[in-house]
């Protein structure tokens, strides 16, 4: 998935390429961070804490079981000179028992936990695009890449703050206007 934007920028790029220098001169470009976009609004903020709540609860419940069975190591290490060598030997496998289990909470926590960041930021992706989409449509903008695709742009290509505040106001009426070009000096 990473891979995407990097192939869509080469395609990109030698796609203007070959379309020759008069197109490439036509074509109105402009860069948007979805991540950071997704991240910074008010719902993206709100999942975020959301998810570090669970995180957070899921994160203490490992490492109080994590504690547990490094206090039993040390137990049966303490005891091994005492036990027989087979209650020994028992008491070693019902701990890896143990351990095992632990992993396999925490790789079963890690994907609870990424299906639900999941389920939060996919309805704002959804709306940060038709956004994003708008304002390219409004302003006439031919191509719209993800700012990771792009090794440099200026800065007033970037659509992501408007793209953040159009979706805090509301994101569904137009989409927020260009910042008025400078006065000229006289």
């Amino acid at each position: 998935m990473k891979l995407f934007p990097q192939v869509f920028a080469a395609w990109l790029a030698a796609s203007l390429f070959l379309l020759g220098f008069d197109a490439r001169a036509e074509m109105k470009v402009a860069v948007v961070d979805v991540q950071r976009a997704v991240m910074q609004t008010e719902d993206g903020l709100r999942a975020q804490a959301s998810l570090k709540k669970i995180f957070d609860s899921k994160q203490q419940e490992l490492n109080k079981k994590q504690t547990e069975l490094q206090k039993q190591r040390e137990d049966l290490e303490k005891q091994q000179k005492v036990l027989s060598k087979e209650a020994f030997q028992k008491r070693v496998e019902d701990w890896q028992k143990s351990m095992v289990e632990l992993q396999s909470v925490f790789v079963e926590y890690n994907k609870d936990l990424e299906k639900r960041q999941k389920e939060f930021t996919d309805p704002i992706v959804e709306k940060i695009m038709a956004i994003v989409k708008r304002i390219a449509s409004t302003e006439g903008f031919d191509i719209v890449v993800d700012k990771q695709a792009v090794a440099y742009m200026r800065a007033e290509l970037d659509l992501t703050d408007r793209a953040i505040q159009a979706y805090n106001s509301g994101g569904g009426g137009a989409a927020p206007k260009a910042p008025a070009a400078p006065a000229p000096k006289k």
